[in-house]
């Protein structure tokens, strides 16, 4: 499966405290805490224009706009990360075996990878709106 089995250690480290600080209580559950938004909530479902999506905690670029696709999840979703951008991990939680989809830099939490997506990779990296910013490409 897609990108890089990771532990720990993420040459973008804060403590808890200085987390809450950066982040909205929204965001934070979301990255540090792995939780998810409601399905449909984000506006980055409906944005369209060239850029990079970067994570929300640490400003790693993680996807490039034209990756993006609408996978009718509910969800951002792209259909590969910038080369070293992601990591992956086994999530076991609720019930089931998905693989959970960090930043490299910083560990964040941003969603999961599944294998239902489109060519040429044929993986959905589905994500929460909440872990990313968009940064629009300069016209």
């Amino acid at each position: 499966m897609a990108g890089e089995e990771t532990s720990g250690g993420f040459e973008f480290a804060l403590s808890d405290e200085e987390w809450r600080a950066r982040l909205s209580p929204e965001r934070h559950a979301i990255l540090r805490r792995h939780r998810t938004e409601r399905a449909g909530t984000s506006p980055l479902n409906h944005e369209k224009r060239p850029g990079r999506f970067l994570c929300a905690g640490c400003g790693n670029a993680l996807f490039d706009a034209g990756t993006k696709y609408e996978s009718g999840s509910g969800w951002p979703s792209f259909w590969q990360p910038l080369e070293g951008a992601v990591g992956t991990r086994v999530d076991r939680t609720l019930w089931m075996t998905r693989i959970e989809v960090h930043c490299r830099r910083c560990g964040g939490h941003l969603g999961h990878v599944f294998e239902d997506g489109p060519r040429p990779t044929g993986l959905r990296y589905c994500m929460n709106g909440l872990a990313l910013d968009f940064q629009a490409e300069e016209p």
